[in-house]
């Protein structure tokens, strides 16, 4: 038991510097090679920077330094420790990993990067971590104001995006916000993953028991639930089984070819726990 809880922690720190890490890259492969400031503490360094040349890693340790004495005072020490780390392991990061160009394209570095922002962002929101930064303000508006964390964290950012325009111009801050979409996008894949599901729901009137038999023997998780026709208002069953993509079309022309007439409802899932799917 004991080894087992050293093998979780550490995969833990290991996802979590994974995480900061592709954060890092985002920012100095991507971001800021090309004056773009796509929001957080980050952005606001690479804004610094670009105006009065100072290095960004210590422009966010200053920001993050006082995002925490923020956190500190308004709310209090469980926040502090959960931020803390992120905090001050981002700019220590930025120091030491390489920064250069790696494309003259810009849109093509914000694509890249935004992709890179949102996978590090959602690999952080997997483990309950977090960068720190200017992701505390939110929490405290929340606690004293009631509104939505991701509502302010967005006026935040956007309002870091628009100083784009009086640094590095109109093209700089319409890069910045394309960005902030893709990574809108990109966490909205990667924090259930990429590998999706179906959901099966099969009902047939004449030849339900021949299409479970089937369900039964070439698939797992099968569940039986009583309805009743809407129509008729008979008692029935419906079979519903959750399959991954490629075993869809399959399942489809076998149930079919059992019953040319069975009712077929499917839904796109975006993560299973549990049975055969442990993860």
């Amino acid at each position: 038991m004991k080894a087992k809880k050293q093998a979780h922690t550490w995969q833990y720190w290991l996802f979590f510097l994974a995480g900061l890490e592709i954060i890092t890259i985002s920012v100095n492969f991507f971001y800021a090679p090309i004056n773009v400031a796509a929001g957080g503490s980050t952005g606001i360094s690479i804004l610094i920077e670009a105006v009065w040349g100072i290095n960004r890693s210590v422009s966010v340790f200053v920001v993050n330094s006082i995002m925490l004495i923020l956190a500190a005072v308004f709310l209090g020490k469980e926040t502090l420790k959960k931020v803390a780390l992120g905090s001050f392991l981002i700019p220590i990061l930025m120091a030491i990993t390489p920064s250069f160009k790696l494309t003259s394209n810009n849109m093509l570095a914000v694509i890249y990067g935004g992709v890179l922002m949102g996978v590090g962002v959602s690999m952080l929101y997997r483990i309950n971590a977090s960068s720190g930064g200017t992701t505390i303000p939110p929490l405290i508006i929340k606690k004293y104001f009631f509104v939505d964390p991701a509502l302010s964290l967005m006026v935040i950012d956007m309002s870091v995006i628009f100083l784009n325009i009086f640094v590095d111009g109109v093209e700089a801050f319409l890069l910045a916000a394309f960005s902030q979409i893709i990574t809108t996008i990109t966490m909205r894949y990667t924090e259930t993953g990429f590998d999706k599901k179906y959901q099966v729901r099969i009902m047939s009137n004449i030849k339900l028991e021949e299409i479970r038999q089937m369900l039964q023997h070439d698939y797992d998780g099968l569940t039986v639930y009583n309805v009743v026709g809407g129509y008729s208002d008979q008692d029935k069953q419906q079979l519903v089984i959750v399959v991954d993509t490629n075993e869809y079309g399959q399942l489809v022309a076998k149930a079919r070819a059992i019953d040319s007439e069975a009712f077929i409802v499917t839904e796109n899932i975006a993560k299973v726990h549990g049975g055969k799917w442990q993860i």
